[in-house]
C-alpha cells in the first residue's frame, strides 16, 4: 500500500481557466465535425471530460493549468466517480454551488476534489 502526500486544493481561478480551455476544445471539435450544435458541444465536452479523467486523472485544461482530479479520501478517482462528477458538471448548477471546503457540489456528490499537481 502506498501513501501519497496530500495535495493542496486547486485555486478557483485555475479551475475556471481549465474549464474554459476544455469547453473551447469541445466547441472547436463540435464546430469542425458536428455543425456546432449546442447539445453536440455538450456531448463532446462530457465524453472528452469523462474519458480523460477516467484514464489520466486530468483533462487537457487541467494538465495545462497543473491540476488533477482525485478521490476526496486520496488516490485516483474511479471511473464511476468521474462519471458522476462529469454528469453533474454538465448540469452547471452543481458546479457553481460550493461547500465550505471550496469543492463544488459536483465534486461533493462524486467524492472527488480538484487539486494542484
Amino acid at each position: 500500500m502506498t501513501t501519497e502526500a496530500p495535495s493542496s486544493p486547486a485555486p478557483l481561478g485555475r479551475r475556471v481557466v481549465a474549464l474554459a480551455v476544455d469547453w473551447g476544445l469541445a466547441t472547436a471539435i463540435s464546430a469542425g465535425f458536428l455543425d456546432n450544435h449546442p447539445l453536440a458541444t455538450l456531448g463532446v465536452f462530457a465524453l472528452m471530460t469523462w474519458l480523460l479523467l477516467a484514464t489520466r486523472g486530468a483533462t487537457i485544461g487541467h494538465t495545462l493549468l497543473g491540476l488533477r482530479v482525485r478521490a476526496y479520501q486520496g488516490g485516483a478517482a474511479t471511473p464511476v466517480q468521474v462519471l458522476i462528477r462529469t454528469g453533474s458538471l454538465c448540469l452547471v448548477i452543481p458546479a457553481v454551488v460550493w461547500g465550505l471546503d471550496g469543492r463544488g457540489l459536483h465534486d461533493v456528490w462524486a467524492g472527488t476534489q480538484i487539486v494542484r499537481r
